[in-house]
């Protein structure tokens, strides 16, 4: 994948404009409940000023209605933050389309994108008004390079230079590491409530993992298409034969889908309801498995702390239930222990990973949620397409 950096341009002077992914949670009172993203992205602003660039921010927030701007959706608590970070005033712009004065060595954070209206469907009109406001535009935020959208796509279309900042960049090269060359053996974690959800990413790992632990509601789809039972837990029946196919393609080339040897169950989805751990063959009738066990969990172990490259994504138990949160545990523990590089994405990974204290120990954490799957599902992320054919043509 060959694309401009801006690590590698001269900005002394130049109007850049960063597309950040600054699309923080806010607590009911308007306060960002958490700043990840915004440390996150907060590196590649601090490049751009260092390099003598006169610079101008944006991101979106929330689900705002085009052409309506709202004091829920403003970014101005983000403002605020990012400039307690950087140890400076950062104004707040709006209105900005159609000039922003900005001189190098300033840095203004631009009012939510997707007030404006086209932002979303990469409106073309709006995009070249956006490249006319720079001399380099930066995509910094790879949350969101699964959309086509005149900040994501479009500006990068008609500005003069089109790059990567140093997250995106981050982001591709440790995506590029786990996936194009990885080393083995390759070994996925794929958790989640259904396996609909996540089929096209379970395919196309099957083709290339050497492991595939699955979790969640997910495993217990494949523990039916095992022949285990699983009572009531969340399944879709439906899906049996489709997790079947998985299993039996992977074993034809060497490969495995591990399946739980035992569980820990609970009658009812609740923190409160004893949690009993059995044989996966023991599982009752009106049993919900809502964990591994604990030899499951020792055996998924020695296969992580084993492999060469570990993609992770969505967390093997209810977590959140103490109770039903030593597989999740377990499973972080052995991935911070493998010598293998590993990366990780997804809200509840984030979260797992954060709760059991290994975020330091993790090779590569991705801060895109929708981005990463669809990197995982093999599909071409538009932001970065654009980016590809703007660094063919330079």
């Amino acid at each position: 994948m060959t694309i401009l950096r801006m690590a590698d341009l001269d900005l002394a002077g130049k109007r850049v404009f960063i597309r950040a992914d600054l699309n923080v949670p806010m607590d009911g009172h308007g306060a960002i409940a958490d700043d990840t993203r915004i440390r996150a992205s907060v590196p590649g602003m601090r490049l751009a000023l260092a390099k003598g660039a006169a610079v101008m921010v944006t991101s979106h927030l929330g689900r705002p209605k085009e052409g309506e701007p709202s004091a829920a959706d403003s970014l101005a608590p983000v403002a605020r933050r990012v400039g307690e970070l950087l140890g400076r005033e950062v104004p707040l712009v709006r209105d900005w389309v159609d000039g922003v004065a900005v001189r190098p060595g300033e840095l203004v954070l631009l009012e939510n994108c997707r007030f404006n209206k086209g932002e979303k469907k990469d409106d073309e009109a709006l995009a070249r008004k956006l490249a006319a406001l720079c001399d380099v535009y930066v995509n910094d935020a790879f949350g969101t390079a699964h959309r086509a959208e005149a900040t994501t796509h479009g500006i990068a279309r008609f500005a003069p230079v089109a790059c990567a900042g140093p997250l995106l960049a981050a982001e591709l090269d440790a995506l590029g590491r786990a996936l194009a060359s990885p080393k083995h053996p390759l070994v996925a974690i794929v958790a989640g409530s259904k396996v609909s959800t996540k089929l096209t990413i379970l395919k196309s790992l099957a083709e290339r993992v050497d492991q595939l632990i699955v979790g969640g509601g997910i495993a217990n789809t494949f523990m039916l298409a095992a022949g285990l039972p699983i009572g009531q837990s969340l399944c879709e029946p439906g899906l049996a034969p489709e997790a079947k196919e998985i299993m039996v393609m992977m074993a034809a080339r060497g490969a495995a889908v591990p399946i739980p040897g035992d569980v820990v169950c609970g009658k009812a989805f609740a923190a409160d309801t004893p949690a009993a751990t059995k044989s996966a063959k023991d599982v009752a009738e009106d049993d919900m498995i809502l964990d591994i066990g604990p030899a499951t969990a020792a055996a998924y172990g020695a296969i992580l702390r084993d492999a060469g490259t570990i993609v992770w994504n969505g967390p093997v138990g209810v977590f959140e239930f103490e109770a039903f949160g030593h597989g999740t545990r377990a499973v972080a523990d052995a991935v911070a222990a493998s010598k293998g590089f590993s990366i990780a994405g997804g809200g509840d990974t984030l979260a797992a990973i954060a709760k059991y204290g290994v975020t330091e120990r993790i090779g590569y954490i991705s801060t895109g949620g929708g981005a990463f799957l669809e990197f995982l599902e093999g599909h071409t992320l538009p932001a970065v397409e654009i980016l590809e054919q703007r660094a063919r043509q330079a």
